[in-house]
């Protein structure tokens, strides 16, 4: 049970830490830079201030609203499934990835419902300010998601010679992400590389306690 309790707390701690950090630099960039301003910290590395309509890294295949909500729908499983985790007594560093990435898809939930209430818009030439809950830039659930963090690793021209692309421009890395996403990201990416063999086995936890809230619903039932 102290096991449970305590990495049921570090999970809230870590979705918390994340929350807090990229709402900071959202509302910074936001209410600090006008819209596609840049600001050079090295060659690779830039502040650049984006915003989108969709899920991560600007991505959008539902419209907004479903979209928004669908992501509210998801983080309630997450939250779940990361209470499952922590009953069973599972292992730390699986919680953290999850943790990671139930709080990136919160942080950029947070942009989808408020922003638009609570913020003017952003331009090319004025910078956001915040106002009067319902009079910003957009209604309820379709605020846009703030991005900032852009690294042009490197960059070339492809050869004239290659066929299709040749003289064609190639920036590595393009997309412009926020620190919601980079949670995502790093979430993932370790759970693949070190924690695949404990996803498919959580599953089973899923299922018997799934199961044992049938059960405890029929038993009520009846």
């Amino acid at each position: 049970m102290k096991s449970a309790f305590s990495k049921g707390w570090l999970s809230i701690l870590i979705v918390l830490a994340v929350l807090i950090i990229d709402q900071i630099v959202k509302i910074e960039v936001k209410t600090n830079m006008s819209y596609g301003e840049s600001i050079r910290i090295t060659d690779w590395f830039y502040i650049h201030f984006v915003e989108n309509n969709g899920m991560a890294f600007g991505m959008q295949i539902l419209p907004k609203v479903i979209q928004t909500i669908l992501r509210i729908l998801f983080s309630g499983v997450i939250i779940w499934y990361i209470s499952i985790l922590a009953k069973a007594d599972y292992k730390r560093g699986y919680i953290v990835c999850v943790s990671l990435i139930l709080a990136g898809a919160i942080g950029n939930i947070i942009d989808s419902i408020f922003y638009g209430v609570i913020f003017s818009k952003s331009t090319f030439t004025e910078i956001a300010t915040f106002v009067p809950v319902g009079h910003g830039y957009a209604d309820w659930l379709y605020g846009k998601v703030v991005d900032m963090l852009h690294f042009p690793l490197f960059e070339f021209n492809w050869p004239d010679w290659i066929p299709f692309i040749g003289g064609n421009h190639f920036l590595f890395f393009s997309p412009v992400f926020n620190i919601a996403d980079a949670a995502i990201s790093c979430g993932i990416f370790i759970l693949i590389l070190f924690y695949s063999r404990s996803f498919n086995n959580s599953f089973h936890l899923v299922k018997t306690e799934f199961q044992n809230l049938l059960k405890k619903n029929d038993s009520q039932t009846h």
